[in-house]
């Protein structure tokens, strides 16, 4: 945790505010509700969202923030909770970082409508206070990871997932997120300046490296909290599983997409073919495609004069593809 704390500590003061913002912008007459957000608020993860949002605001703004900063955050926050929440009742998840899930503790349909609480109120936020440019970036990234889940559904069920799929996928399931933070960080102390595109691709290049690092862990060592092969046995293809299965014989293309089709709960054969997807140098590849997105993203960073936010960002993207969970 000591890399976090580190790429925390020009931004300590505002992450401080921002928790207690947040807190009040979650607020309820419900009493239930207030007791479920409670819930969902102290059991936050690393909160890389917001971080991202106030490293980019600073680093662009030479250092200042402003209410529209907090107001983006809290945005964010909230509609990337709401997202949480309804994955975990769709995926009939217990469990969310080491949490019971609040679809364990309070069932389907209350899960369900948190859900559509945080949404709204991230929603209102934008618009009770005008920030209409905040609201559409958002709305865009929100569009478009429905849209990411439902093309990876339906590729999964035929198997016939081609890298550039695979890179839509990803790029909608994940990176949109992450672009979004980056350019309401921007628009929302430099709005319509040229800095809102700049880092809305600077946050995609990094949700693109940050995913490829994440389906890498399906075939390595590092305890992550996920068991090795989940994703195999998901049926879900991972660009390693693509890479092998372009560069396997016919006979051996057979044999992958019956492993993972029909026999993805067998131990012995996710392990072979975790094995054949090494053995055809998958791992390598992904390697290879995740560090070009993070060198380009540290490209887009050099354009920024040095100061304490631009070297968080650099630990940052780092970190990202460092990372052993």
């Amino acid at each position: 945790m000591k890399i976090i704390a580190q790429i925390k500590q020009p931004i300590e003061h505002e992450m401080r505010l921002f928790e207690d913002k947040f807190r009040l912008f979650m607020s309820s007459r419900v009493a239930l509700l207030n007791k479920i957000t409670y819930y969902v608020v102290n059991r936050k993860g690393k909160q890389m969202r917001p971080m991202f949002v106030f490293l980019v605001a600073k680093m662009v703004a030479k250092g200042e923030v402003n209410d529209r900063t907090y107001r983006g955050a809290s945005v964010i926050e909230l509609i990337h909770t709401a997202t949480l929440v309804h994955d975990d009742v769709v995926d009939d998840s217990n469990r969310r970082r080491g949490f019971f899930s609040l679809n364990a503790l309070w069932k389907n349909k209350i899960a369900v409508l948190v859900g559509d609480f945080l949404l709204s109120k991230g929603l209102l936020l934008s618009i009770d206070n005008e920030d209409f440019d905040l609201l559409k970036i958002i709305s865009v990234a929100v569009r478009e990871m429905s849209e990411g889940e439902l093309l990876q559904i339906e590729k999964a069920r035929k198997l016939d997932i081609t890298e550039e799929v695979y890179y839509e996928i990803i790029r909608q399931k994940t990176a949109t997120l992450i672009a979004a933070c980056c350019s309401i960080g921007a628009a929302a102390v430099k709005p319509d300046s040229p800095h809102v595109e700049a880092m809305r691709e600077f946050g995609e290049l990094i949700g693109m490296a940050f995913q490829i690092k994440d389906d890498l862990f399906d075939y390595g060592q590092e305890k992550i909290g996920k068991p090795t092969g989940i994703d195999i046995k998901e049926q879900k293809m991972t660009l390693p599983l693509i890479y092998a299965l372009n560069q396997a014989s016919p006979k051996e293309k057979n044999w992958l997409i019956n492993s993972i089709k029909n026999h993805n709960k067998d131990r012995k054969r996710v392990k072979e073919v975790i094995a054949f997807v090494k053995a055809q140098g998958g791992l390598d590849y992904a390697v290879k495609v995740m560090k070009s997105y993070h060198s380009r993203a540290l490209k887009i960073l050099e354009n920024y004069p040095d100061s304490p936010y631009k070297s968080s960002l650099l630990l940052m993207v780092n970190y990202v593809i460092e990372r052993k969970k």
